[in-house]
């Protein structure tokens, strides 16, 4: 019988196949933000994220590696497959240490790092020996000083991402834009709406499962049709706020947008949560059981929006809102 290790090992080598097709026939060469096809940007990751939440979790960071550099007026690595590593838990820093001919190199272990060893570089947060930054650094993953341990990942969900922790231990690596780049630029915030539309994404491949169910049943029943009357409101609403959100981008490219992704994040959050409940009563746990893509789908999507903060990011919105001469609300 199968294993559940073996499985995970097949998906991620498969999620690696994939990602280097999208890379090699050119589809990871998005509009970037701000650019007047924001929308076409993150319609492009929605569809990567309905065929497959894990793909599209190392595709969204390649890509907005890709536009991190190009912020940064900086050029990736051709062909090169991309990371963007930016979380910070107190038990893990990565720090870097000049060394002659203005290099650097590395030194301290990183945290969730998604995919760590299906790809060929990363983006990730670094600090130098006095404490200063965050920096951004531009590391080769093959490099002998790189040392990848996924063995605490035990997830289910996004159990294909095999998060990792990262060691460096004298890795040479580029700077990429002065301290607090990363963090100050206009592109964090355009970054992280983009992960509220592979939530959009996937949660319209749960609804376009629950139609065609409906459609091939002899008798759809009004528990479906309630279903997908539900799912409809949610998923209308929520397209028409990352429209709006995308419109707003592409109109003030270098404003800050931080309101804006709080508001699409905690929207999209809600947005799927509700989605994949209301279609799961409504088709029972066959599809959950006997449907593969769709059980993997149910089973990602909790994990996958968990990258939103919940009621704390709420709390944040709650207290921009309050700077605001006038409530975004009005029509």
């Amino acid at each position: 019988m199968e294993s559940d290790a073996h499985r995970d090992g097949i998906h991620r080598a498969a999620l690696a196949r994939q990602l280097r097709e999208l890379i090699d026939d050119g589809r990871d060469a998005l509009p970037l933000p701000g650019g007047g096809r924001t929308l076409d940007r993150w319609r492009a990751l929605a569809r990567v994220a309905a065929q497959d939440l894990s793909l599209v979790k190392l595709f969204e960071g390649h890509t907005d590696a890709h536009a991190t550099l190009a912020e940064a007026g900086a050029a990736p690595h051709a062909r090169a497959s991309y990371g963007l590593w930016a979380a910070e838990p107190p038990q893990a820093r990565v720090v870097f240490r000049r060394v002659a001919a203005g290099g650097i190199v590395l030194h301290g272990n990183k945290s969730w790092c998604s995919g760590a060893e299906r790809l060929d570089r990363a983006l990730l947060t670094v600090w130098d020996e006095q404490g200063a930054g965050p920096w951004l650094a531009d590391v080769d993953l093959h490099h002998p000083g790189v040392h990848i341990d996924d063995a605490a990942w035990h997830a289910v969900g996004m159990a294909a991402t095999a998060s990792a922790t990262v060691n460096f231990e004298a890795a040479p690596a580029r700077l990429i834009g002065d301290a607090g780049f990363y963090l100050s630029r206009p592109g964090f915030w355009h970054g992280g709406i983009g992960i509220a539309a592979c939530w959009h994404g996937a949660a319209c491949a749960v609804a376009d499962a629950l139609r065609a169910q409906a459609n091939t049943s002899p008798d759809p029943g009004w528990h479906r049709s309630l279903a997908l009357g539900e799912v409809d409101r949610l998923l209308s609403a929520n397209a028409a706020l990352l429209r709006e959100a995308a419109a707003w981008i592409d109109r003030h490219p270098t404003a800050n947008a931080r309101i804006w992704a709080l508001r699409t994040r905690a929207a999209a959050d809600d947005c799927a949560q509700q989605v994949l409940r209301a279609a799961t009563r409504a088709m029972g746990a066959g599809p959950l059981c006997l449907d593969p893509h769709f059980g993997r789908l149910a089973a990602d999507l909790p994990v996958f929006i968990r990258q939103c903060h919940g009621d704390r990011d709420l709390a944040a919105l709650g207290a921009d809102n309050l700077k605001e001469d006038t409530p975004p609300w009005t029509l």
